[in-house]
Parts: structure tokens; C-alpha cells; sequence
């Protein structure tokens, strides 16, 4: 079996199948498990070569519906009849369902039950332990500094703020990406704000941009040093992973109310 995978999040999700060995080109911005960096590159997930691709001889290629723009991978794939399945989560039951759709698309259907029972334990196991507090924070996810864009209620992201114990200040607008103002964020006054611009590490991400915006130094969450700086490899990506950025985030927030970030991966111990 020769597999591709054209988008990060994809790449994951057949690590959790057991099936990475199997894979033989990955875009260039796939980086877990470690062992996909040794694979044929095939350009960025919007801009996949798609003549390398069709030189893998693959028998399914994993495309992405994650990103806008990745829609030309698609129909790109169509054209030139390369056998694929699409994967568009946005929620986190979309991301287990999506798990067994692989699995069994795969042949891996007992493996991929296995590993979405698990996953639905953890989840169930913090929202337990949400669901406990009594006061919820107020958190900020920035995905993009300008244009600001951040994730609205549709997206998994505001579903993760829940389980640990808070709740995402662009809930309440009916998207999965919102692209809104610095001041329409200053005017809804979060308290935690967490930085995970994607595509850039965190050792590239600097706090001082956030605390130099107009007016900004006037909010409590700037004055508290409430910002957090983390993996958006972890927080970015609809894949399983997401659950290392929910114990990592729970335990950051919270230490006396959520299990200590062990630095791994729940799924995988």
C-alpha cells in the first residue's frame, strides 16, 4: 500500500492508525511523527506538486479540506483520476469520525475503534472535570496577527476552551475562521489570550506584538501577563493530536483541576 498525504493534519491521523510506513510523500509542512520528515516533499498544502505526486504511483492520496484554497488539490487529483479521499473536520466528533472513516477506508477498522475509544475517553474525562468549575475564564486563540483572524464557534478549537475549563470570546460569531480588529478584541476583553499563529513556531512568535497594539496596555489580560505563546502544531490542526494541546492547555491554565502535561501524547502511551 502506498499512501500520500497532502495536508499535516492527514499525516497524523494515519500515524494513529499504525499505518506511517506505509506513507511515501508528505507536504512540507507535515512534521509528526518525526520519521515523515525523511519523505519525499511535495510542496506547501496549497501549492502541492501535483506532477510528484502522480510520480509516487500512490494508491490513495489523503486530501484536505481544512485551509481555504486547498479546494484546486481536489479537483486537481480529480482530473488526473489519482485515487483520494477528502477529509473536512471542524469539530472534534468530525475528527473521530473522520478517524474511522480511514481506518476502515484503510482496512484498519479494530485499530481506528480502538483509538476513537480513547479519544472519546479523554474527552469525556475533561469535560467532567470542566463541567465541575463553577467560573469560566475568558479566552482569545489568535490565529492570525494581522488581518487578525481567530477561530469562531463552528471550529474545534472553541470545543478544546471548553474542556478546559474556559470559553472562546468569538463563540458567538457562526463560523469556523473569523477574520475580525484588534479593537473588536479589546472591546470583548478576554482573559487568557493564547498565540498560535500557523505555520510559525513559537520560538518566532513574539508577546511584545500583542502588548505594543493601540490601546491594548489598558487591558486587565495584558496587565495579568496572560499570554501564551504555544505549539500551533498542537491547537491547529483537526487531527487526534489536538488532545496533547488539551492536557497541555488544561494543565497550564489549571494544574489543580486537570492531569499534568506529560509532554507526549495521551493517545499514544
Amino acid at each position: 500500500m502506498r499512501l500520500v498525504s497532502i495536508c499535516p493534519s492527514n499525516t497524523e491521523m494515519i500515524e494513529y492508525l499504525g499505518l506511517t510506513e506505509f506513507l511515501v510523500g508528505v507536504d512540507d509542512y507535515s512534521d509528526w511523527p518525526e520519521f515523515v520528515k525523511t519523505l519525499p516533499s511535495l510542496g506547501p498544502d496549497l501549492d502541492i506538486d501535483m506532477d510528484k505526486v502522480e510520480s509516487l504511483d500512490p494508491d490513495l492520496v489523503l486530501a484536505s479540506l481544512s485551509v481555504p484554497g486547498m479546494e484546486k488539490n481536489v479537483e486537481e487529483l480529480e482530473r488526473r483520476n489519482i485515487p483520494h479521499i477528502v477529509l473536512n473536520p471542524n469539530s472534534l466528533e468530525e475528527i473521530g469520525e473522520n478517524l474511522l472513516f480511514v481506518g476502515q477506508h484503510l482496512g484498519v477498522s479494530q485499530k481506528a475503534k480502538e483509538v476513537y475509544q480513547s479519544y472519546k475517553n479523554i474527552i469525556s474525562e475533561y469535560r467532567a472535570r470542566s463541567d465541575r468549575m463553577k467560573e469560566k475564564k475568558s479566552i482569545y486563540w489568535e490565529w492570525w496577527p494581522k488581518p487578525i483572524f481567530t477561530p469562531g464557534k463552528t471550529n474545534w478549537l472553541t470545543e478544546i476552551s471548553e474542556l478546559a475549563g474556559t470559553y472562546n470570546i468569538f463563540a458567538t460569531e457562526n463560523q469556523a475562521s473569523v477574520q475580525t480588529t484588534w479593537n473588536d478584541v479589546k472591546e470583548r476583553n478576554p482573559d487568557i489570550i493564547c498565540m498560535v499563529w500557523v505555520g510559525v513556531k513559537t520560538e518566532k512568535m513574539n508577546p511584545d506584538l500583542v502588548r505594543r497594539r493601540p490601546q491594548w496596555e489598558q487591558m486587565k489580560v495584558i496587565k495579568d501577563n496572560q499570554i501564551f505563546v504555544l505549539d500551533e502544531s498542537l491547537f491547529c490542526r483537526p487531527s487526534p493530536r489536538l488532545l496533547e494541546g488539551l492536557e497541555k492547555l488544561g494543565s497550564l491554565l489549571f494544574p489543580d483541576i486537570f492531569p499534568k502535561y506529560q509532554g507526549n501524547d495521551p493517545l499514544l502511551r
